[in-house]
């Protein structure tokens, strides 16, 4: 059972996250790449609009997720990779409407180049999904 964990010496997240989070070791690990706001038939989805994008990247995080056996609840960790740091709320709004607690532990650097200029956003991930 994945858990989150918070520490009351450390600031709360101002974002969707947690400071860690904690699973035993039972089942399969799944490793997704980095996904992007590529749908499926090649386009790139919201262009200039990062949340169209976000929510992109997370419904392919989702299907990556899902082909494995699991869904997003079994996601113990994401790190991301944004364009423009000022995007971390609006990033953190989509979030939301993907993760439920507990959530994943999380890291966000701003990046200057991704392999499409047209891209805002992407996101790894690791999820642990039970036997």
């Amino acid at each position: 059972m994945k858990q989150q964990i918070t520490s009351p010496k450390l600031r709360q997240p101002n974002g969707h996250f947690s400071h860690a989070t904690t699973i035993e070791a039972r089942g399969k690990l799944v490793f997704i790449s980095g996904m992007t706001a590529r749908a499926a038939d090649g386009s790139i989805t919201g262009v200039g609009n990062i949340e169209a994008q976000t929510r992109q990247v997370c419904e392919n995080l989702k299907a990556a997720a899902e082909a494995a056996g699991g869904s997003l609840k079994d996601i113990c960790r994401v790190d991301v990779y944004v364009r423009n740091m000022e995007h971390f709320e609006r990033i953190h709004k989509v979030r939301r409407e993907y993760f439920e607690p507990p959530l994943p532990a999380s890291t966000m650097v701003e990046i200057t180049k991704m392999t499409s200029p047209d891209y805002l956003i992407e996101i790894n991930a690791i999820a642990v999904i039970p036997d």
